[in-house]
Parts: C-alpha cells; structure tokens; sequence
C-alpha cells in the first residue's frame, strides 16, 4: 500500500527540510507546492501587474492558490496512482478543514483511504520569535510580505488541524523547535516507516 504523507504548517517551521530527509532516506517522491506553482505564479502575478514575489496577498490567493493545490495534487495522485509513496508539502489550510476533502481527491484516481495509507504531519514551532527568526534566516523574497505584514502572519500561527477522517495514530503534532535536524528527521521516519525503523 503507497504512503501519501502530507506535510502541514506555517510558513518557517521547516516542513520542507523535513520532507526533504524523509525522501532522501526513502527514496520517496516529494512534491512542494511552492516549488510546483512557482513559474505559473510568476507568469500569473507580473501578467496582472502584481509582485511575482508574492505568495501571501489576497491577489496572489486569488490568482494563484487553488492552482497551486491542483497541481500540486495532480502530480502527487499521479504517482500514488503508481504506487509509489509520495510527500506532499503545504499550508494546505482550507484542505484540511474540509473533512471530505481527502477522499475526493483519492477517488479522482479510483482509490480510497482503504487502500492508500494517508497520514499527516503538522510541523510547529514553539513560540512566534523562531518563526521570525528562521523566516529571516532563509532571507527569501517570497517571504517580504510575510514580514512587512507580521501581525496578519503571525494570526495563523499554530491554528493547524485536519479534519479528514484519519485514525489518531495518522496525524503528528511535530514541534520542530529542536537544534537538531537528525533527531527531528529519525522521529519523523518512525512516525511514517514505524515498520522499517
């Protein structure tokens, strides 16, 4: 049975850097919709005379955030489709307030939580200064709006849930505030690989 493992969190708590050592170890897909949407959101955001930048106005989310999901999404159900694990990275909020959201999307290639196994990681930071502080520290220009807008940013911090009908033993609450990356990384491969660890 494939994995499809979502990685869930705001922006800075390092969902990327962990999905990344989980697919070096496993030789797992890894699909982040940042890095999927990014050309389209481009092209999109200067078309529209916009900051190409951007990636946290309610233009950009206008234009650009539902397209991102479905891309991200249409690639990653492709390889599950092929029976291959797949980790998936992203805020996924709207998603994962939907309870039926999940099944929807595994029905889309004729499959279902019976025989795909889903579970979900949502990566947190301990307090709103390591967010600022690791934000500032990947010095990216997508992050500028996060920064000169911080008190609207800083209201979705640790408001992460899911919704869909998962068992409790498929969701981690991950506190990722640690200094050692090898440690987060052998907790999150014996939440996903517990067969293999």
């Amino acid at each position: 049975m494939s994995k499809l493992v979502f990685f869930l969190g705001a922006a800075g708590a390092g969902k990327t850097t962990l999905a990344k050592a989980l697919a070096e170890r496993r030789k797992a897909a890894f699909f982040d919709m940042d890095v999927l949407l990014r050309p389209a959101a481009n092209a999109l955001m200067e078309q529209n005379g916009l900051d190409p930048d951007d990636r946290d106005s309610d233009a950009y989310k206008k234009l650009c955030r539902d397209l991102g999901y479905r891309i991200t999404m249409d690639a990653a159900l492709d390889n599950v489709g092929l029976n291959v694990d797949c980790l998936v990275v992203g805020p996924f909020t709207k998603e994962a307030a939907d309870e039926g959201w999940i099944s929807d999307e595994l029905a889309r290639i004729g499959r279902s939580l019976e025989n795909v196994e889903v579970k979900v990681i949502i990566v947190s930071l301990s307090d709103e200064a390591l967010y600022k502080k690791r934000i500032l520290a990947r010095n990216s220009r997508l992050d500028d709006w996060k920064l000169r807008h911080w008190d609207e940013f800083r209201s979705a911090l640790g408001k992460c849930g899911v919704s869909w009908p998962l068992p409790a033993s498929s969701v981690l609450h991950f506190d990722n505030s640690g200094t050692d990356p090898l440690l987060a990384a052998d907790a999150i491969e014996r939440f996903v690989y517990p067969e293999g660890s």
